[in-house]
């Protein structure tokens, strides 16, 4: 019998979601660690399950019990990889459980910018709607998707899936692969260059990597068109939060969707949280992946992977 220890449960929902991992042997869940809490913790646990806590060299020589890391989430980044080979701990992630759910995130929060959607229902509340004389008020209009160009960097799994939807709107797909291992003839690939200058709509599906750190600044941001609009579903870092926010008080672009930050939570003091420039920004906590779908199936895979792990030892 294992002695497991969840690290982070309130990342993913209610602590009984980890119920079913009591089967492995004794089961500790803690809604959240902070750095100081890691060791305290963790103790004499074989397995950890955990989302976004640190193990790095120090919890890994302090923890000799440890053999399995079970990450609830594809990002790998918030564990030393190579220090845990060398100490022979494997560890595991779960890949592909949230596609269809960042997708339809990436649509629903570009039509709510795109389309007014808080101010038409606005006007309608406040009963403006109620007491005037024609039956639609046209306020500021939207643009249509038909026949505009959507620019995608980041052509994996989800930037392909976003290119499917986006054709089925009628667009035209067009691509920058930030690996440059990425490629395919369905849709046209350019150069970043390109796409920020002829792209209405340009959506991020990258990992944060050297190529993709910082790629999207004041500059780039310059070469859109002032109609575009910019999605960042991909990692927080990749567009420069502060340059963004200088960027839509110039009207360099039309709108922005945001569902991750260089830092999470997001600062109070970020120029995002700038109110001139709210109407142009949907700000999302980090949710794209947090469907029901997708929670289920990232349950499903970790699982899987620590009751792989028991049974090949």
């Amino acid at each position: 019998m294992e002695n497991l220890v969840v690290l982070d449960a309130a990342t993913i929902g209610e602590n009984s979601i980890f119920d079913a991992f009591k089967s492995f042997g004794n089961l500790r869940v803690f809604a959240t660690t902070n750095n100081a809490e890691r060791l305290q913790h963790i103790d004499n646990a074989s397995i950890i399950i955990t989302n976004k806590v640190i193990i790095d060299k120090e919890i890994m020589d302090a923890c000799p019990s440890l053999k399995l890391i079970c990450l609830t989430a594809t990002g790998m980044n918030n564990v030393d990889l190579p220090y845990a080979k060398s100490k022979g701990i494997i560890v595991k992630n779960v890949a592909g459980y949230s596609t269809e759910s960042v997708v339809q995130h990436t649509f629903a929060t570009l039509l709510t910018l795109l389309q007014h959607t808080a101010y038409y229902s606005e006007y309608v509340f406040s009963k403006k709607y109620s007491n005037q004389n024609l039956f639609t008020h046209i306020g500021p209009g939207y643009m249509e998707l038909n026949g505009r160009t959507w620019g995608i960097i980041g052509l994996g799994t989800i930037g392909r899936r976003v290119a499917e939807v986006a054709s089925a709107f009628g667009c035209k797909v067009v691509y920058y692969s930030t690996s440059g291992s990425n490629h395919t003839s369905d849709y046209q690939e350019v150069t970043l260059d390109k796409l920020l200058k002829t792209a209405d709509i340009i959506s991020i599906h990258s990992p944060l990597n050297e190529q993709t750190n910082g790629l999207i600044g004041i500059n780039e941001i310059r070469k859109m068109k002032p109609t575009a609009y910019l999605i960042n579903v991909g990692r927080g870092g990749i567009i420069k939060e502060n340059d963004l926010a200088q960027g839509l008080q110039e009207n360099c672009i039309a709108g922005a969707c945001i569902d991750v930050m260089q830092k999470e939570p997001l600062p109070l003091e970020s120029p995002l949280l700038d109110t001139s420039i709210q109407n142009k920004l949907v700000i999302t906590p980090h949710v794209a992946w947090v469907s029901d779908k997708a929670l289920k199936s990232l349950m499903e895979l970790t699982y899987k992977n620590v009751e792989t792990f028991v049974a090949g030892k």
